[in-house]
């Protein structure tokens, strides 16, 4: 069975789509299902390449028993656009700058807004904690692990598993 191939995506690869490539991948692995997806994330921009993520967005996971320490940034590469089945943009202007970078129209049906999967989520989109504080960061992984079960309850809704 061909694997499932998931992109998280947010400006710099160093707070929400770390934090989301984390909580799913936990999620993922609770599942028993990780040997049916891969999952990864990327930054839109080229600020933080080769970094840890966050230090706060570290602390935050860990507290949820979530280590990111070993996750790194990278930019967006146009092969991602036809090696993963979904690619998620954590807000309205990731998920421009994606449709703009992608290399053909025919990808753009990957191309989603990530909180378009929760199920409960007031709000549209996971906002950037980098310039404010701690509690930006819990917000966050609210919001992420809200997304991530509605995203995995779609995924093993259209492959069977």
């Amino acid at each position: 069975m061909k694997k499932i191939n998931v992109l998280f995506v947010c400006m710099g690869n160093i707070c929400r789509s770390p934090t989301a490539e984390g909580v799913f991948t936990q999620l993922v692995s609770e599942a028993g299902l990780s040997d049916c997806l891969e999952i990864d994330s990327a930054g839109t921009h080229s600020y933080h390449i080769g970094k840890q993520p966050d230090r706060r967005a570290q602390a935050a996971a860990l507290q949820r028993g979530l280590d990111l320490s070993t996750l790194r940034g990278r930019e967006v590469y146009k092969e991602d656009f036809s090696y993963f089945d979904y690619i998620l943009a954590m807000d309205k202007d990731n998920l421009r700058d994606l449709k703009l970078i992608s290399p053909k129209a025919e990808f753009e049906g990957k191309i989603h807004l990530f909180l378009d999967f929760a199920e409960q989520a007031s709000e549209s989109e996971v906002p950037d904690p980098y310039y404010g504080g701690d509690q930006g960061f819990e917000h966050v992984l609210d919001l992420v692990q809200q997304a991530s079960v509605g995203l995995l309850k779609q995924i093993r809704q259209q492959c069977s598993l």
